[in-house]
């Protein structure tokens, strides 16, 4: 908030876009670091930030809008100033009125609110993206925990109701078939590439509690898939893969995709294979079109 109270204390109006790339010189960012995203909605992470900081000090008065995308100071912003603060941030905010009915603190004087202190150095938004993360990591390890606990069979079953779920052809009956049979040369499934069966692709599930598979296990199943003359195959693991095995499938001209059990998890939660909703949060914004009078 002050490297952006500082940018336009000048008292001109200064147009938002502007603004970001002179705060983005300022903070030295790289290229990648500007193109960051928030994971829900594609947004720029920075230039998000810094409308969440716009947004706070125009509720404490601090900056003014006096036209779309535009910002200037205000008496107040440059008062704020003035006292040579080292950092702008809520604490400061929330000594005007205006920014306390913003935060519906009115009873902010008995209630001490500094333990939240380190998450609101970042936006709403970004706290709701973060809590969503944690709860989602710790989803995935327990999905993990309980497929590494159910038996090879289960295992691949589960596998089998992932592929349809993501849109390969067939049905459960012809996975059926193809899965569990005696001398299957290390294929476990045969999936339709499309609905109308153009191409197969062949698939191994091994749900291994510890190690990780080997580039001998990639050769193996690469040889079983040339004793089929086929091409693509998907080989899914609870555990993960070595180097070696990464290497041998990067050099290949055959088509191996190797899915490792973090991977796993978060198709599976993508999905909505073994994991049920139980909270949905749409997060809004304003339609300036609807109030557009022009």
């Amino acid at each position: 908030m002050l490297p952006l109270l500082r940018s336009v204390a000048d008292r001109q109006e200064h147009p938002l876009p502007i603004v970001i790339e002179a705060l983005a010189s300022e903070f030295n960012l790289t290229d990648s670091e500007r193109r960051e995203l928030l994971p829900s909605d594609g947004q720029f992470i920075f230039n998000n930030r810094v409308g969440w900081a716009r947004t706070y000090m125009k509720k404490a008065g601090l900056i003014s809008t006096p036209k779309r995308g535009i910002l200037q100071i205000t008496d107040r912003g440059l008062q704020v100033l003035s006292e040579n603060p080292n950092r702008v941030d809520n604490k400061v905010l929330r000594k005007f009125p205006e920014f306390l009915e913003f935060q519906k603190a009115k009873d902010e004087s008995t209630v001490e609110v500094e333990a939240a202190a380190s998450a609101e150095r970042l936006d709403p938004q970004e706290n709701i993206e973060l809590g969503y993360q944690r709860i989602r990591k710790g989803l995935s390890a327990e999905l993990l925990a309980r497929i590494k606990a159910c038996s090879p069979s289960f295992f691949e079953r589960l596998v089998v109701e992932l592929l349809l779920r993501m849109g390969y052809g067939g049905s459960r009956r012809d996975f059926g078939e193809a899965i569990g049979k005696p001398g299957d040369g290390g294929i476990d499934a045969v999936i339709k590439e499309d609905k109308l069966g153009l191409d197969a692709i062949y698939l191994q599930a091994k749900r291994w509690d510890n190690g990780q598979v080997g580039s001998k296990e990639i050769q193996a199943f690469v040889g079983a898939l040339h004793g089929r003359k086929a091409r693509k195959g998907v080989f899914i693991t609870t555990s993960g893969f070595s180097k070696p095995a990464q290497d041998y499938v990067r050099d290949i001209s055959d088509k191996v995709i190797l899915i490792d059990g973090a991977r796993l998890a978060e198709l599976l939660i993508e999905h909505g294979v073994g994991v049920s909703t139980v909270a949905t949060y749409d997060v809004k914004k304003i339609d300036t079109d609807y109030f557009s009078e022009e």
